[in-house]
């Protein structure tokens, strides 16, 4: 048991060291409605709770004539002891890897608030990963797919409606989101979903998406109908872990009509971001767009306001837009259809648009790791991030904020006298006498004998091929699914259903930076050679 007071305090349950007196009536934990008379109580048993699916909210006791608190059960079996302006976090979690507690809303995200996931452009930059895939779907992390990242992070935050909005080759992604989502989010008195809206035509707007905010605009029409109080708009490009609530109970506690999340930089990461300036109280003031010289030595702010410690606000003045926002329903409709009616952009129009009206935009401090996805190094970079040791840039594996993909029941990775170092493999690979080190293996892949693979990317594939088949195409002359036998990569990446032959070699030999050879199966960019999808490279071949 432990003692709860009345003033604003958070506690775990190994921090009960007296012993605790007898639990109350299990009837002051269950009861349907509030009590007209009772006591408050002294303590409430956390050893065994009342089951969470018989009931939404659980009503404590109160005392004669005063507001009556509410014990409510948050998402992963935590409790949430509320007043009226005071309220105790309590979560018994045996096991957790995150270090902070959760934020308690009233109302709950998953009845409040509704995620909308912008999908991005054509993705011109993430070419030729993106030939055959919307930006989301681009594959990550050797099991997972891009959009996975905004869907975990709010299933784990409570937000259980989730717009996808995507234009460019969406058939791979609304596929993956139907697999992986659509039976574990509704159901009977759980109206989660996770949907895939595309441009398309109306008699009000017979254009595609212009950009993020006419996207939003396009569809305010659905998004009105939904009963919430905010709207939580995410990119579909980012790598991060968030805890979605504390940003939204930000938002309220605040009174903000807009708030944005906001990354703390050193002077030399500045210059490639939209900069924020803000006051005292963290209200944003002013924007800049990738400020140089003065122009950026105007923008350094105490982020010590945000909640930096003193040291480390020193060595980052300044905060970016991280194009993550919250916005109040009532908020987006004025801002969308009344003040910014042409607008197409958030970063750049709305946002700064809200500030010059007499908006309240508040900054919201995200002090962890966040990598926007949006070029070939960037994510190149990001996947073998996931190798470092002995702590990776980005862990997919948190007990209490899992990343969560398609369910494919493949069977454990097969490996066969291989020296793997410093790696990460995927599910349902075959992998034989070869030298894999520093690089992410793909679901799937296939690697011969001899083979040797360094720091690069494999992404696998979409199938596997018998042995009986791999035989039958190699008897005509052709190349099996996979990596062939001593073929050697390095710094490359290689996408899904390549057919790599033997003796090749993908190092880059003459070192060019920038190539464009589609019709040979591959690109170069920044120097990192990338095999598109299905492409085909012969046996001997040396780029």
């Amino acid at each position: 048991g432990l003692f709860l007071p009345t003033g604003k305090a958070s506690f775990s349950a190994s921090m009960a060291t007296a012993p605790a007196p007898p639990p109350p009536p299990a009837s002051s934990l269950s009861a349907p409605a509030l009590p007209s008379q009772s006591i408050l109580p002294t303590h409430v048993s956390l050893s065994r709770p009342p089951s969470l699916s018989s009931a939404r909210f659980f009503t404590s006791v109160g005392s004669p004539g005063s507001l009556s608190p509410f014990l409510l059960p948050t998402r992963r079996a935590g409790w949430c002891w509320k007043r009226s302006r005071a309220h105790v976090v309590v979560s018994p979690r045996a096991v957790s890897d995150s270090r902070n507690g959760e934020a308690c809303l009233d109302p709950d995200a998953s009845r409040s608030v509704l995620g909308i996931i912008l999908g991005g452009g054509a993705g011109t930059r993430l070419y030729p990963l993106t030939k055959k895939r919307a930006k989301p779907a681009v594959p990550l992390g050797a099991n997972y797919r891009l959009i996975d990242i905004p869907v975990s992070n709010c299933i784990n935050s409570n937000i259980q409606k989730i717009y996808v909005l995507t234009q460019f080759n969406s058939a791979s992604l609304n596929r993956h989101l139907s697999r992986a989502y659509s039976s574990n989010m509704g159901g009977y008195k759980n109206e989660g979903f996770v949907e895939v809206l595309a441009a398309q035509q109306s008699p009000e707007n017979p254009n595609w998406f212009q950009g993020t905010a006419d996207a939003v605009r396009q569809y305010l029409w659905l998004f009105e109908e939904q009963p919430v109080m905010e709207f939580l708009v995410l990119a579909g490009d980012h790598l991060y872990r968030m805890d979605y609530q504390k940003f939204i109970l930000a938002h309220r506690e605040t009174n903000a009509d807009i708030t944005v999340a906001a990354l703390p930089m050193d002077e030399q990461r500045a210059t490639a971001f939209g900069l924020m300036k803000i006051d005292s109280e963290g209200r944003v003031i002013e924007f800049a767009e990738k400020p140089k010289g003065d122009a950026l030595k105007s923008m350094m702010v105490n982020t010590a306001v945000l909640g930096l410690d003193e040291e480390r606000a020193k060595e980052m003045p300044y905060i970016a837009s991280m194009g993550i926002y919250v916005v109040s329903k009532d908020v987006m409709m004025k801002l969308l259809w009344e003040e910014f009616p042409q607008a197409n952009d958030f970063g750049s129009e709305v946002i700064p648009g809200a500030t010059a009206v007499g908006m309240k935009v508040q900054a919201f401090l995200y002090d962890g790791y966040w990598e926007d996805i949006g070029t070939i190094e960037a994510f190149y970079n990001a996947n073998l991030g996931i190798t470092k040791k002995p702590v990776p840039d980005f862990s997919f594996y948190d007990r209490s904020a899992p990343i969560y993909t398609q369910a494919r029941f493949l069977p454990p990775s097969k490996m066969l006298n291989a020296d793997i170092t410093d790696s990460v493999i995927g599910e349902g690979c075959i992998i034989k006498n070869c030298t894999i080190h520093h690089s992410v293996i793909g679901l799937r892949s296939w690697i011969a004998e001899g083979a040797v693979i360094e720091d690069a990317l494999l992404m696998g594939a979409d199938y596997y091929e018998t042995d009986k088949q791999r035989e039958v195409i190699e008897a005509e002359g052709g190349i099996p699914v996979g990596i062939g036998k001593k073929s050697h990569i390095r710094r490359a990446i290689i996408d899904k259903n390549a057919r790599i032959g033997d003796n090749v070699k993908i190092i880059n030999r003459d070192g060019v930076q920038e190539a464009a050879r589609e019709t040979e199966g591959y690109f170069i960019k920044g120097g990192i050679v990338t095999v598109i999808k299905d492409a085909v490279i012969p046996n001997g071949i040396i780029i």
